[in-house]
């Protein structure tokens, strides 16, 4: 394991049921005490990484990272109030731009040239 942290809540203290594991490849979430639950992402599935913190999670030194994935089961989803979340999300983008390398995964962005559909209506009024 690189890194491995609980989700932080009152007071920044890890008193939760939520766990938060990361290796070269996958990203894992625990959650749960009676009923658990294991959910993981291979990491070249995240397409974008961000930080947010509110004024309470800077107070007591933790913060959330938003993760866009094209996993299936998991979607877009947060690690929530951990830890150095500044140098997480630049380790997790290191390792997610790694992953993406390795498997030759692209990330296709789809623009829109609106010139083009200009000229397509003017067509329609001459």
């Amino acid at each position: 394991m690189i890194w491995r942290d609980r989700k932080r809540t009152f007071l920044g203290l890890p008193w939760s049921f939520t766990v938060y594991e990361l290796d070269e490849e996958r990203l894992y979430i625990k959650t749960g005490f009676l009923n658990q639950k294991e959910d993981e992402v291979r990491l070249y599935r995240i397409m974008d990484v961000s930080l947010s913190r509110s004024l309470g999670q800077r107070i007591v030194g933790v913060g959330t990272i938003h993760c866009a994935s094209a996993d299936k089961t998991l979607g877009d989803f947060d690690i929530k109030s951990i830890k150095k979340p500044k140098e997480i999300k630049e380790k997790l983008s290191e390792l997610v731009e790694a992953q993406r390398d390795k498997k030759r995964v692209t990330n296709r962005e789809y623009m829109v040239d609106h010139d083009d559909d200009m000229d397509d209506n003017e067509d329609d009024l001459i």
